[in-house]
């Protein structure tokens, strides 16, 4: 079978970098092709210059086998290159429609044909097996529903490539199955298919090939069969990762914090307890109360009912300085929109928390907050070109590794982690790992949200499973539990 896709001998140059260093890359009609790789490995900058955004230093690209010009992201939908960014392209206030057919609107007479644009997008949702109305908002949609109309973007532009970028980071597994079956139909019509992801369970399940990078430069491409766990591991990080959940047991203390009978218009009567030097795993189906619990505990959002208390004493935590205060941590769920200051450099954002501590009076000890956080840059393997790099352009595992580094310089005794691994690649997953084992270890009491089962199963002491609101069970035997445990306590 003839390629589809081709990209020969790739090459990116920026300013003083050397991104992409002679990639290449085979896609084939109806084919998913995972594409792998730790962040700053040059999958972005090449899903980029096949969308049109960038343009090669060197080599050339190839479409049925014909050499492409992909100057312009209008080239790129053209030729039949759709991409769906991690973070969609969608306009919140208009509808379906509208988005699906921005910058694409057929006129006549200065009217825009919306009765054929509408019946276009019926058809296209009806393809997709989606029950969404061509006029509902995109604000009003959850994200799998907000994908779909990606996708459906895609297809009203008779797409043949089309890349997915990090699809699943926010799908239940319900919706995953759905976006999986949606692939499935889309490969069965002839389209190839490039599957960005750090989900490494998902890659066994919808991929054919895995294609892996490393720091800009091609490391192979396998069949999935003959494919392993650890293989994969390897060949992205470039070194044998023995457990990918390293968990380490020790002893657990005394009572850190007590949450007791807490309610809002999203939480109907939850109680949560967790130790000192225990890992608490929270989990259940997004939109279950696992975040909205945690929100409450730090005093983000109003209670209606509850007590907290803290070695055994009532605290009045009515906003999140009453609990930095008392110390407790959150490692927000978005840290981009709510964890860090992405247009503030690394340093201002680790000392947002702590202003206290580097100031006197109305003065900052830039000097103090600049020593402190060179402890954590080096302590915990932060990747930075300096201090004052803005936090907006580190890799995700680094961006989390700021805000923990903020967290932990507070001498935080119970620290909240929502998601900690979303959109990381395994390499710093690994290492985000090893620093919740390390704070366990100095006897900090962790409360570990995640969606992602076998990261709960490999590295919690214990586990509540929220639905509707509510904990619908608490695991004491994670040793012995299994995914599917889980998952029915969080549907049924």
């Amino acid at each position: 079978m003839k390629p589809l896709l081709s990209m020969r001998g790739i090459h990116k140059r920026f300013p003083g970098v050397h991104a992409l260093k002679g990639i290449d890359l085979d896609l084939y009609p109806g084919e998913v092709l995972a594409l792998m790789g730790e962040n700053g490995a040059g999958k972005s900058t090449l899903i980029k210059m096949l969308g049109g955004a960038h343009q090669p230093s060197a080599g050339e690209i190839l479409i049925d086998e014909q050499v492409v010009e992909l100057s312009s992201p209008d080239h790129a939908q053209a030729a039949g290159v759709s991409i769906i960014y991690q973070e969609f392209n969608l306009v919140p206030h208009l509808n379906a429609r509208e988005n699906i057919f921005l910058g694409k609107e057929k006129a006549k007479f200065g009217w825009i044909a919306s009765g054929q644009e509408r019946k276009k997008t019926q058809e296209l949702f009806d393809q997709l097996g989606s029950p969404l109305s061509p006029d509902d908002i995109i604000a009003s949609m959850r994200t799998a529903e907000q994908q779909i109309v990606e996708i459906a973007k895609a297809l009203s532009s008779d797409v043949r490539i089309l890349v997915m970028d990090e699809p699943s980071a926010s799908l239940t597994p319900q919706e995953v199955e759905g976006l999986f079956n949606i692939i499935n139909d889309l490969r069965a019509k002839g389209i190839g298919i490039i599957y960005v992801s750090h989900r490494l369970d998902e890659i066994f399940e919808i991929a054919d090939r895995v294609m892996v990078m490393r720091d800009g430069e091609y490391v192979g491409t396998e069949l999935i069969s003959d494919m392993s766990r650890e293989k994969m591991i390897e060949m992205m990080v470039g070194r044998k990762i023995e457990n990918e959940y390293p968990k380490h047991y020790h002893e657990i203390g005394e009572l850190s914090l007590e949450a007791s009978h807490l309610c809002s218009a999203d939480i109907d009567n939850v109680s949560l307890h967790v130790r000192k030097g225990e890992v608490l795993g929270m989990t259940g189906l997004i939109g279950s109360g696992r975040t909205e619990t945690v929100r409450l505990i730090f005093g983000a959002d109003p209670k209606s009912k509850g007590e907290i208390k803290l070695h055994g004493q009532t605290n009045q935590i009515n906003k999140p300085s009453d609990a930095i205060a008392h110390g407790i941590g959150l490692l927000t769920e978005d840290r981009k929109g709510q964890g860090l200051v992405l247009m503030h450099d690394v340093q201002e954002n680790f000392g947002l928390p702590n202003l206290d501590r580097f100031s006197k009076t109305t003065w900052m000890n830039d000097k103090k907050e600049a020593e402190a956080f060179e402890g954590y840059v080096e302590s915990m393997k932060i990747k930075l070109s300096g201090l004052r790099q803005m936090a907006q352009t580190l890799s995700g595992g680094n961006q989390q590794k700021v805000v923990l580094a903020k967290w932990l310089q507070r001498d935080c005794e119970v620290i909240i982690i929502d998601e900690p691994t979303r959109g990381i690649d395994v390499g710093a997953k690994y290492e985000i790992y090893l620093l919740i084992n390390e704070l366990a270890a100095q006897g900090k009491a962790i409360i570990m949200i995640s969606s992602e089962l076998p990261e709960i199963l490999g590295m919690c002491d214990r586990v509540l499973v929220m639905k509707n609101g509510k904990v619908s069970a608490e695991v004491t035997d994670v040793a012995n539990a299994t995914q599917e445990q889980l998952l029915h306590h969080a549907i049924d």
